[in-house]
């Protein structure tokens, strides 16, 4: 394995930043729930994840240690939505990775010299 291929593999947003991996991520996330071609008990998987950041019940408490805990609930988020994602069909995957990344690509053109129209402006007076 080359270093390149080992350092694209490491990180995430070659093109971007992490917070900008992340975000698209989260759109990505959002533009799975709302899809109805996603099997509906897939989409429990972030629900479920989110629910668990949220509620008390931990299972390494934040209190005991704090570090530990914080990591706990941020894995569980990890693990739900990177299987959520990893579980949809790829094709729809695809396909709103792709919206998300699209870029309007364009060139300037230059106009011909004989497209070009030479005027002065003048004011025109009602009467």
């Amino acid at each position: 394995m080359s270093l390149e291929s080992k350092n694209k593999s490491i990180i995430p947003a070659p093109d971007g930043g992490l917070l900008q991996e992340i975000i698209r991520q989260i759109k990505l996330i959002w533009l799975l729930l709302k899809d109805k071609r996603v099997n509906i008990f897939l989409k429990v998987l972030p629900v479920i994840s989110l629910i668990y950041l949220v509620i008390p019940f931990d299972f390494v408490p934040g209190i005991a240690l704090p570090v530990i805990g914080a990591l706990d609930d941020a894995a569980v988020v990890w693990i739900g939505t990177a299987l959520f994602v990893g579980l949809c069909p790829p094709e729809i995957v695809e396909e709103h990775m792709d919206s998300l990344k699209k870029i309007i690509d364009t060139t300037w053109k230059d106009i011909p010299d004989e497209d070009i129209v030479d005027a002065e402006a003048r004011d025109i007076s009602e009467d």
